[in-house]
């Protein structure tokens, strides 16, 4: 087995969620670091955010986390090997106002990654530039879709159902640049 040194940051969070799945704990890879992933390393993002998509007690998670020698500070967890610090949003796992329908898995030589569906990752990033105005996830999301085969279909419909037209057709338009 690789040393936690040694690890990309997707092995890292492949390693961390076999062990937590051995425990029954079940958490999903999203975020910046999944955006990371599918857009092979294009952005950095130096967290790991392991939805905890079973509403496992944080005391539980705490509990491998710390079999692993990870330390809790604050909401993460460190590890003096890496400089990954990994957090445990609370679920449902979901995009908006919807339910993740698909969990992309991917064997890496540390476990199994468990990660948003390039598709919903795109969505994902998109919340951030619906909800909150934040431009970053809009160019996270347009990376990711330009990296990808992802379902522009699929996206457009969800963006109307959040009410989110508008701003679909900006994403849109930064696609075809």
């Amino acid at each position: 087995m690789k040393r936690i040194k040694s690890m990309s940051q997707a092995e890292l969070a492949a390693y961390i969620q076999d062990a937590l799945q051995a425990e029954g704990i079940h958490v999903v890879l999203s975020g910046g670091s999944a955006v990371s992933f599918y857009s092979r390393d294009k952005y950095v993002s130096k967290d790991l955010d392991l939805i905890n998509a079973g509403f496992a007690r944080r005391s539980r998670i705490k509990a491998v986390m710390e079999s692993l020698e990870f330390q809790e500070k604050g909401r993460y967890f460190i590890h003096s090997e890496t400089d990954y610090f990994v957090e445990f949003p609370d679920g449902p796992l979901s995009v908006g106002e919807e339910p993740v329908a698909e969990v992309s898995e991917f064997a890496l030589s540390t476990g199994t990654l468990k990660i948003l569906s390039v598709t919903d990752c795109v969505k994902d990033r998109l919340c951030a530039f619906y909800f909150w105005n934040d431009l970053q996830g809009l160019e996270q999301a347009v990376l990711v879709a330009k990296s990808q085969s992802v379902d522009l279909k699929e996206i457009k419909r969800w963006s109307k159902v959040e009410g989110k037209e508008k701003e679909y057709e900006l994403f849109e338009k930064k696609l075809s640049a």
